[in-house]
Order: structure tokens, then sequence, then C-alpha cells
């Protein structure tokens, strides 16, 4: 059985992969931060931000 990446509890599926709303949350609100980050090149500026 998977295990939540939070709180390393069993995962739910009906939250798969997370046990429960709470971990849900908890996710979302580092992506939402900016804790998370993918590593890679920064992206270039599009041609309508060089426009304003």
């Amino acid at each position: 059985m998977s295990r939540c990446p939070i709180c390393e509890k069993p995962s739910n599926p009906a939250y798969r992969p997370f046990c429960s709303k709470r971990c849900a949350d908890v996710d979302l609100a580092h992506w939402l931060r900016g804790d998370y980050v993918i590593p890679g090149d920064k992206a270039h500026p599009t041609s309508s931000e060089n426009d304003e």
C-alpha cells in the first residue's frame, strides 16, 4: 500500500496519493507558496510581455 507523501500514513483511495483532504490541501499550499520547484532554465518572456 502506498503512503501519504505529507504524513506517511496509508493513502486513502478517495484522496490518492494522500490520506486525507487536509494533507491534499497542505500539498496544494506548498505549490501555491512556491515551495516546490521544478529544476530547469528560467522561461523566456513571451512577446506579449515585451510589448507592454
